[in-house]
């Protein structure tokens, strides 16, 4: 797993490469909500591009920062472009809770809009 962060304005984006899962999520849970609180984070937005794979355990982590990013007025947007992985965020329920776009200036758009 390789995690890149990056901050454009008040906007996190956390880009994802390899596979989420159990091993990897409480890292990455630790390592987002320290930016979150340190760097004066509003939104989020999750680029799975490049992520292989995730199970329940990556998307429960997904869950927990969109807590957190909700109860501080802010929005969270998924980049996936995979089959994959837009199947298995709309088969897990994520899509129903939060947006789905195709590239990161889209989502960039969409928490700009919110």
């Amino acid at each position: 797993m390789e995690m890149k962060l990056k901050l454009e304005q008040r906007t996190l984006i956390v880009t994802l490469s390899g596979e989420l899962d159990h091993h990897s999520a409480g890292q990455i849970r630790t390592v987002i909500e320290r930016a979150i609180t340190e760097r004066d984070v509003k939104n989020l937005i999750f680029d799975f591009s490049a992520l292989s794979f995730m199970d329940s355990s990556g998307i429960g982590m997904i869950i927990g920062r969109y807590k957190i990013i909700k109860s501080i007025g802010g929005s969270v947007v998924l980049v996936c472009v995979s089959p994959h992985m837009k199947k298995l965020v709309t088969m897990s329920g994520l899509s129903r809770l939060i947006p789905v776009c195709s590239s990161v200036a889209q989502a960039l758009s969409e928490v700009k809009g919110a």
